[in-house]
């Protein structure tokens, strides 16, 4: 396996090839006890995540009706926002991850469920179970790495283009729903003649049928039943819809941007094992420490190496986990990378910035403006002699 990032260490040159399997062995023998004890306690935390998610959206609907007064429109807002995120977060990503399917429950199976979300459900499994999980970190496979519009890894040939790369990202994360339904839809796969059309087109069409269906509840249906308070329960659907863009982009930002997490070349997964697999995502992850409040904020994706190692585990039992995989890492010696929400965002946001830049962009600013001063310096020297 070789990481393409360029890390002053190799995190693996260390292990050998039986550690490499020891370790996938040891991490499937954990898996073994959750799939063995999932039961009620299980489907009843999720039951009530989902009733909890429905009331809070209920709810903050309700108070919206009179969001002409500023509170009212703050405590609908807030309502909504959290909301939303709930929905998409701890309820629709995981639901959609088979993480529920063995309760055999029609209501929440990956099978059945749609999300709030302008990307259709069925799009966004192909691209994300199948391709993101398969492919983590690899560059040319896996396209959550820069969605296709960012320079991700200094072994990437770097163009003027990138030099725009923090305005996409963060324009990316204002928009966040519609750039992951234009990402799923695999736009520049399609332009270069890679994918048929009529399916394409097809697609298309099922993603503006599904953003119609979005707007028209939040920006003709609830207003219009606000009466008076139309344009304020407007403004308020939209805020809810901008918050849970930012927060979902920032906590899956946290999950594979940061220092100190590897991306891999195509051919590092040749012939990839089982164990090499499972190092591939424990290098390819990063976690973030934090509460069980921020837990269920971020769908338990704050358990992103856990995630990643076990896709289809119910994600209450991350924090169950967490410690085992962590004890995993430590006795082989490799980096468990985690810290604080602040902190991952900020690394992240640092990459991006650094990587829209060429690689040597510091060394020859600094050279441009050294030279002239000791250019200066050495003719100003004889000068002073002769005075």
């Amino acid at each position: 396996m070789t990481a393409i990032q360029r890390l002053p260490l190799d995190p693996t040159a260390h292990l050998r090839a039986e550690d490499i399997e020891a370790i996938g062995r040891e991490l499937d023998a954990i898996r073994d006890a959750v799939l063995a004890t999932r039961g009620e306690a299980d489907a009843a935390y999720i039951r009530k995540v989902i009733d909890a998610q429905r009331k809070v959206e209920l709810a903050s609907r309700a108070v919206l009706l009179v969001s002409l007064f500023p509170p009212a429109w703050l405590a609908g807002t807030i309502g909504l926002s959290i909301s939303k995120i709930l929905e998409n977060m701890e309820i629709g990503h995981n639901v959609m991850h088979g993480q529920w399917d063995w309760m055999r429950d029609p209501k929440i199976h990956s099978t059945t469920w749609e999300w709030d979300n302008a990307s259709p459900s069925s799009m966004w499994k192909h691209s994300h179970n199948q391709i993101h999980h398969a492919y983590t970190n690899v560059l040319g496979k896996d396209n959550d790495l820069g969605y296709g519009i960012m320079r991700v890894d200094e072994d990437q040939r770097w163009s003027p283009f990138y030099l725009g790369q923090p305005l996409w990202n963060f324009l990316n994360a204002c928009l966040f729903e519609y750039g992951i339904a234009a990402y799923d839809l695999e736009i520049g796969k399609y332009l270069k003649g890679r994918k048929d059309k009529a399916e394409f087109r097809q697609q298309v069409r099922d993603v503006m049928a599904k953003i119609k269906k979005q707007a028209t509840r939040d920006y003709v249906l609830h207003p219009l039943l606000s009466g008076p308070s139309a344009l304020s329960t407007l403004g308020a659907n939209a805020t809810a819809n901008l918050v849970r863009n930012w927060w979902t982009h920032s906590v899956i930002m946290c999950g594979h941007f940061p220092t100190g997490i590897a991306t891999f070349t195509k051919t590092s997964i040749e012939g990839e094992t089982r164990g090499e697999w499972y190092l591939r995502q424990m290098l390819g992850a990063g976690n973030i420490s934090g509460g069980k409040l921020l837990h269920l904020m971020t769908g338990n994706l704050s358990f992103q190496i856990e995630h990643h190692l076990y896709p289809d585990l119910p994600s209450n039992r991350y924090a169950e986990v967490a410690p085992k995989v962590r004890e995993v890492f430590e006795r082989y010696g490799l980096p468990y990378v985690t810290g604080s929400l602040p902190r991952q965002v900020g690394s992240a946001w640092k990459k991006v910035l650094r990587l829209s830049l060429p690689n040597d962009f510091a060394r020859k600013a600094v050279g441009a403006v050294v030279k002239p001063l000791a250019s200066t310096a050495t003719r100003a020297e004889p000068e002073r002699a002769a005075a």
